[in-house]
């Protein structure tokens, strides 16, 4: 569902849960944060997220994988760990049971990396494969992360490069190199465990996981929820192999129009910009990492820490006073 759909159905909502009749509940729709955040004592909260899509590649045990990790993502957004999932799975009838063991075979053994448990799950015929995961997480209630904690001077960081949205789509079309298909599905795989865990032990309080909405719309939500403005320049920011080609081929899906409509008039270019970087920027992905806002104090710190871990870590930018987006060459 597109970001301006999404927030109409949701809007009705609003007034059905309000936030003084439930104390505990730290993070719900009146905050719209990447999960929902419960307090259960002063020494640990809830996270409860799910999350479920069609298939974006063909191997089902690399789908199941990518499906487990983008659905437990948003916990490593608010800063948690996953304790345990639920299988939420839709098949076709005639899907052969061996193909489906894969799926779920993947999701399994990503959600075991995680260092959770599957517990179970439900199914239904579909005519079209669906899986994800409903993921239960846990926090310190002092220590989750949130889009709204970004403060002007802050430095952005990044944790994967962009552009599988891009690359799964030319894949679709038969368009696509397989090394760079290789690429994407290996990143999308990768857990965002690592660079939460990194981000909540420097002290770190903004992030957000880089998903459907792409780094413009998410970091929309950021500068928005903060109350700042978000500059991203061009030349930092970091992206998968194939995924430039691509988009000078215009191989954009539907849904890079839909999140330019939605959130494009709170972003401004360089005139330097060229177009198709413009909409790459739009375009949504799957399994991305964390977009994080950092003190400049503790940049230095988790520039170690990253280093130490042999984790990818990019610096795309800087918050400063103001609203919306700024992306400069």
């Amino acid at each position: 569902m597109g970001p301006e759909t999404l927030a109409q159905v949701l809007r009705p909502l609003a007034g059905i849960f309000l936030a003084k009749d439930h104390p505990d509940l730290l993070v719900g729709l009146d905050t719209s944060d990447d999960a929902a955040v419960y307090k259960i004592s002063n020494e640990l909260a809830l996270i409860q997220t799910l999350d479920f899509f069609t298939p974006i590649v063909d191997d089902p045990y690399d789908y199941g994988a990518v499906a487990a990790a983008n659905s437990m993502s948003d916990v490593y957004a608010m800063g948690g760990e996953v304790v345990l999932a639920l299988n939420i799975c839709g098949f076709p009838c005639d899907l052969p049971p061996e193909v489906i063991t894969e799926i779920l075979r993947g999701g399994a053994e990503k959600v075991r990396e995680a260092g959770g448990v599957i517990a179970g799950g439900h199914t239904v015929d579909d005519r079209e494969p669906k899986y994800g995961l409903s993921v239960l997480g846990r926090v310190h209630p002092d220590r989750i992360l949130t889009k709204g904690a970004a403060r002007p001077g802050d430095i952005l960081v990044l944790t994967k490069p962009l552009g599988v949205g891009i690359i799964t789509t030319a894949a679709k079309a038969d368009a696509a190199d397989p090394a760079h298909v290789a690429g994407a599905v290996e990143s999308m795989k990768k857990l965002n465990r690592g660079a939460a865990r990194i981000f909540v032990r420097t002290g770190v309080r903004a992030a957000t996981d880089i998903t459907g909405f792409a780094l413009l719309g998410h970091g929309s939500e950021m500068a928005e929820k903060s109350g700042v403005r978000l500059r991203f320049s061009l030349d930092r920011l970091p992206f998968l192999p194939g995924a430039r080609e691509y988009a000078g081929e215009w191989l954009f899906p539907a849904g890079s129009g839909r999140n330019r409509k939605c959130y494009g008039g709170g972003v401004d270019f360089d005139p330097g910009v060229p177009e198709e970087m413009r909409e790459l920027l739009f375009t949504p992905e799957t399994s991305g990492g964390l977009l994080a806002a950092i003190p400049p104090g503790r940049i230095e710190p988790a520039q170690a820490l990253f280093a130490a871990a042999g984790h990818p870590f990019w610096i795309v930018g800087e918050v400063s006073e103001g609203t919306g987006i700024e992306v400069g060459v």
